[in-house]
Formats: structure tokens, C-alpha cells, sequence
């Protein structure tokens, strides 16, 4: 296989993308029928920096008509498979897609890029919905050769190398910028790509000239790491041939027969070590959007509340939000319990914090609920975070702490790398000490002890700074809704089991409604 790939020259001044464009249109008028494989760069039809999304449109609509159909008719004069990037039009805006034409001049496929940067997202206006949706490796089989694809920011994200490698791709088409890399690093993480996936790598970027230490870097790397092209930073096109079946099998460990390496470690696969990811991760807070219902003290109409057949029933069942209640114990161990005292929801009385963990586990606290639950045990906050850490947003209900045990409910939550899946409600002063050791988590201003400073609440939030408040029900009104809302604030209402209330509430513009009853508010 003869493959091209093609790095046009990149400018920070727009009044010469004309030139710039034109100069890729040659490179790529200049391949043949030796050729099998072209490969352009990202954003192909912006052939210079866009400083803004009216500037980045402009370029779009200028070029992108032209650099699709120059694309597919090189794909058909070269009878040659060409994978060029550039716009497509989405549901709701653009999308940075990169096309597969055969040598037909034919679309065989169209990959979305998985990773887009905050300025694309924020500054282009780049659809993005689907980044939010489970995916698997997007992989093209065409005439026996597997191809994979990444697009630029996707190469950092070496996590997905492992899952890309179980397609078992032949070629990896990389259209890029990573215009502020190295050329060294750029060469490193192909090369690690390369290797990790049993794949050639084939990438190509755009030359900020000649001098520049950084960006370009198009070339093409074996499994075995070996750099057979590499374009540095020059504006021209490069070719080179190579047997994409030709891989790299080694001992799968001393003595043993040969593999290849990403078979090799999934024999020794422990995929509990790594972080949370996968199709059953939720958004996190931050992206999740609203109205949402909140699972109080979990599905606690079918199971024992703050158990965690409670909340895994309500996760299983599309719960966006858990909201739990955390005590400690005089062994200060961090359970989950609404109450200060035993006597409502096990067989045993006095205060929690007067208990040990191992007192506590010697009670029954599901006997009370129903026969069924019977012999239930106390559970750990990190029982929770075990089973649904990054399943489902937590609203966590700190009931009483100190500031050794926030801190331990801090490491916790990083032990299980769930920060941007939790917030805190909590009293005044426990949500001041929140923002004092862990400013990034949200906190949650709740209802007072009185109602007056049930009725404050809008105002608490505001002056402490919390993000969301947690209205108890009656004390709330549409105008301290409004004026949460205008000051930025997320409004929880605590709570209703009620179809009717519930549409109410959600009409007065309440975000996230806490329910007992999830099936039925849900």
C-alpha cells in the first residue's frame, strides 16, 4: 500500500487563505494512480486561523463545497481511498467530521471527532450532543484493510487506545493540528499509538513553517514504532509504502508464544484499576441538564431508605440524581442515615455518633421496613461510591462533620474520581468549610431550622456563595425562584410524590425535584 499524506501550509492571517487553500488543492491534484491511500489534515476547509466563529463560518462556507468534491474526484482519477476533514451539517450546527471517500469517489464513511475542545464547542459552535452518548471505535473495513480514526484532541486521550486496539484496526488515520506539541512529542505519541493498537498510523497536519519547533509533524509509524515518513514541518506531501497487514507479534511475555502487544495485556487486564468510564457513566453535573428528579435517600418507596437496594433500583431505573444522608460514628467512620438517632430505621437506639462501625453493623436495619429487608446492614459512604460512583450525580447531605471527616469524605470522592458527579448540601457553616477545602464541588444551600430562615434561603445562598439552594416544602414562591435564577442558582425542591405538584413546581421553574417515589415522578 503507497499512502499520501498531505501538510499544506497554516497562517494566523486569514487574508491569505486563499493561498493557503490553493496550495493544499495542488498537493493533492498532484497524487496519482501509484497512490492507494490520501490523507489531509483537519479542518481542511479552514485553511487558517479563525480568530472567530463568524471568520471560521466565512472560511467554511467558502471552501468547503470545493475541498469535498476536489476529494472525491482525486479519490476516483487516484482510485485511492481519500480521508479529508472538514465540516458537515448537524441538527443543530456544524460538526468536525472526517470523510472516508472510495475509490469510487463515493462517501464509504464519515468519522465524528469524540473530543472537542472548549473552544470549538464554545467559540465555533460546534455541535457537540453526541460526545455525550455512549460510542464504540468507530472502524471502517474496506477491501480486508481495518481502518480506525482519531482526530487531533482524540490523540490524548490514551485511554480509548486499549479500545480501539480490541477492533483490531490495520491503519489509523490521524487528521490533526496539535499545533502547539512538539515535534518530538507529536512523534511520541504516535509512536505510542502505533504500538498499543498493533495499527500503522497515518497522520497528517498543516506546517506552520519551516522554523517552527512545534505543530506538523505529519507522518506514518509501524506497530513497531518505526517513523517510516515523517513531513517535520514542511509545506509538501509526502509518500510512503508499506504492508498494513505486516504487524508486530511478540513473546506475550518471556518465553512465551508470540502475540500481539495490546493481546498480550489484555491477558492481564484488571479493568477495576483504571478510572470509571463506560456505558453506564452519567454525565457529569455540570453537563447533565435540567429539570432532573432526584431519588431522596434512593427508590425509598420499594426499598429501606439510604440502603443501597434503594438507590441501585432507582440508578437502574434512570435516576439522574441520589440524594443520601451522611452521619459518623464515634469511631468516626462515615455511614449512611438520615436520623442523628437508630430508633426509626433499625433495631437499636441511642445516637449514631455514640456507636463504633462494628456496634452499628450488629443492628438490623431493614427489619422495620418489611420482613423482606430483614438483616440489612448499615452502609459506608464509600459502600455508595463502590457501586454508583459516576452512575448518577450525588446530592450528599452532610448532617454533621468535622473537619477531619470532610476531609476524609474529600478523599473519598477522589478515591473514587467523582468529584464532577457531586454536591454538598449542608448547613451554613459545613458548606463554608466545603468552600475553604474543596471549592470546585458545588454546594447546596438548604432550609433552615426556622421558618425564617427557610424563607432566607435565596438570600444564605447568595451571600455564601452556593450554587443551588434546596427549597423545603412550603416555603418557596415563584420569585424566589426567579431570583435564584437570576443570580445564577440552581433551584432543588424537597419534595413531592405528586404527578400534579410536580408538573406545578416544575412550571414555577424548579430544576430538580426530590421524590420518594421515583417510578411515578420520573
Amino acid at each position: 500500500m503507497k499512502v499520501c499524506v498531505i501538510q499544506p501550509p497554516y497562517k494566523s492571517d486569514t487574508s491569505m487563505a486563499d493561498e493557503c487553500f490553493s496550495s493544499q488543492i495542488k498537493m493533492l491534484d498532484a497524487c496519482d494512480e501509484s497512490v492507494d491511500l490520501i490523507v489531509l489534515p483537519e479542518d481542511a476547509d479552514i485553511p487558517c486561523y479563525a480568530k472567530s466563529k463568524d471568520e471560521n463560518n466565512k472560511m467554511g462556507a467558502k471552501y468547503n463545497e470545493t475541498i469535498l468534491k476536489r476529494s472525491a474526484e482525486a479519490a476516483k482519477r487516484c482510485r485511492a481511498i481519500v480521508c479529508v476533514n472538514a465540516r458537515s451539517v448537524g441538527d443543530k450546527g456544524y460538526l468536525n467530521t472526517t470523510y472516508v471517500f472510495s475509490p469510487q469517489g463515493e462517501i464509504k464513511g464519515k468519522y465524528l471527532k469524540q473530543h472537542l475542545t472548549e473552544g470549538e464547542v464554545v467559540n465555533i459552535g460546534l455541535e457537540n450532543d453526541y460526545t455525550r452518548e455512549y460510542s464504540e471505535p468507530y472502524v471502517l473495513d474496506i477491501d480486508g484493510i481495518r481502518y480506525a480514526f482519531l482526530t487531533c484532541y482524540d490523540f490524548y486521550f490514551y485511554e480509548s487506545f486499549a479500545n480501539i486496539a480490541r477492533y483490531k484496526p490495520d491503519i489509523i488515520i490521524g487528521c490533526s493540528h496539535q499545533r502547539t506539541d512538539s515535534h518530538e512529542t507529536l512523534k511520541f505519541i504516535s509512536q505510542f499509538l502505533a504500538y498499543n493498537t498493533n495499527a500503522y498510523v497515518v497522520r497528517a497536519s498543516v506546517s506552520l513553517g519551516e522554523g517552527s519547533e512545534t505543530g506538523g509533524a505529519s507522518m506514518v509509524v509501524s506497530p513497531r514504532g518505526e517513523v517510516l515518513l515523517d513531513l517535520e514541518n514542511r509545506e509538501t506531501a509526502g509518500c510512503v509504502s508499506f504492508d498494513p497487514h505486516d504487524k508486530l507479534y511478540k513473546p506475550a511475555g518471556f518465553n512465551n508464544p508470540p502475540s500481539s502487544h495490546p493481546e498480550y495485556v489484555e491477558k492481564g487486564r484488571l479493568p477495576w484499576k483504571y478510572r470509571p468510564s463506560g456505558s453506564a457513566i452519567s454525565l457529569t453535573n455540570d453537563k447533565m441538564p435540567y429539570p432532573r428528579v432526584c431519588a431522596h435517600r434512593g427508590f425509598k418507596t420499594i426499598a429501606p431508605e439510604n440502603s443501597m437496594p434503594a438507590f441501585g433500583a432507582a440508578v437502574a431505573m434512570g435516576a439522574e440524581e441520589i440524594e443520601f444522608d451522611l452521619w459518623y460514628t464515634k469511631d468516626k467512620e462515615i455511614v449512611s442515615i438520615h436520623d442523628p438517632t437508630l430508633d426509626r430505621v433499625s433495631d437499636g437506639t441511642g445516637k449514631v455518633v455514640e456507636h463504633t462501625y462494628e456496634e452499628l453493623l450488629q443492628l438490623d436495619f431493614g427489619k422495620k421496613y418489611g420482613e423482606r429487608f430483614k438483616g440489612l446492614k448499615i452502609i459506608k459512604f464509600e459502600d455508595i461510591l463502590k457501586k454508583l460512583a459516576c452512575h448518577c450525580v450525588m446530592n450528599i447531605h452532610i448532617k454533621s462533620c468535622d473537619e477531619e471527616v470532610f476531609r476524609k469524605i474529600i478523599a473519598l470522592i477522589d478515591k473514587y474520581d467523582c468529584r464532577k458527579h457531586v454536591y454538598f448540601m449542608s448547613s451554613t457553616a459545613i458548606l463554608e468549610m466545603a468552600k475553604e477545602i474543596a471549592p470546585d464541588i458545588p454546594r447546596c444551600a438548604g432550609g433552615g431550622p426556622t421558618p425564617e430562615t427557610k424563607w432566607d434561603i435565596v438570600d444564605r445562598a447568595i451571600r455564601t456563595d452556593c450554587q443551588m439552594v434546596q427549597f423545603f416544602k412550603p416555603y418557596y414562591s415563584k420569585e424566589l425562584v426567579d431570583k435564584a435564577h437570576a443570580h445564577g442558582i440552581i433551584c432543588n425542591v424537597f419534595w413531592s410524590d405528586d404527578v400534579n405538584e410536580t408538573r406545578e413546581l416544575l412550571e414555577m421553574g424548579m430544576d430538580t425535584i426530590l421524590t420518594n417515589d421515583y417510578h411515578l415522578i420520573a
